[in-house]
């Protein structure tokens, strides 16, 4: 059975009841082959792109990298909370990468936001693999991605403040 479109924000189900999941079903747009090139900002070669070829909504399926440096989400303290998101970062250097994510369109701001994961191996050290959110990266001879245009729903990230202010991923105005 089809689940139905929602855009409102998400609420526990009773235990008797199927759980409310957002989603909505999208309309794709154009497809591109993207490729960064050695030295490139990452952040700023895909907001470049996307100035470009007026993309505002959009999915990245998946992408390859090479990285020279690299900042993820991440930490080597205790967390005082372990249920609540970490906002500090790990800096690796030398890095391969697999990734994907969306990119949500800011109005107010006329921003594109992306949302991007990525698992890097560190090449020196036997490829040992970290995985977590992509915050900073510089292009190590190459970035090759496929971005998919969303044209309707607007891929919209709001912040939820019952949920440590996590920005989550909703579909419409």
């Amino acid at each position: 059975m089809p689940t139905q479109p929602t855009t409102d924000p998400p609420r526990r189900p009773r235990p008797d009841e199927e759980p409310v999941i957002r989603s909505h079903e999208l309309t794709l747009g154009r497809s591109f082959g993207v490729a960064f090139d050695h030295g490139d900002d990452f952040f700023t070669a895909l907001t470049d792109f996307c100035t470009q070829h007026h993309v505002r909504h959009a999915y990245i399926p998946s992408f390859i990298a090479g990285f020279s440096e690299v900042d993820i989400v991440g930490t080597c303290e205790k967390l005082d909370n372990p249920e609540a998101p970490v906002w500090s970062k790990v800096h690796l250097t030398n890095v391969e990468a697999f990734g994907g994510g969306t990119l949500a369109y800011d109005e107010t701001n006329d921003q594109v936001h992306p949302h991007i994961h990525v698992a890097v191996g560190l090449k020196e050290h036997s490829a040992t693999g970290y995985t977590s959110h992509l915050l900073q990266a510089q292009v190590q001879f190459l970035t090759e991605m496929l971005v998919i245009e969303v044209t309707s729903p607007a891929l919209l990230r709001r912040r939820n403040p019952d949920l440590y202010d996590v920005p989550q991923l909703h579909f419409g105005q």
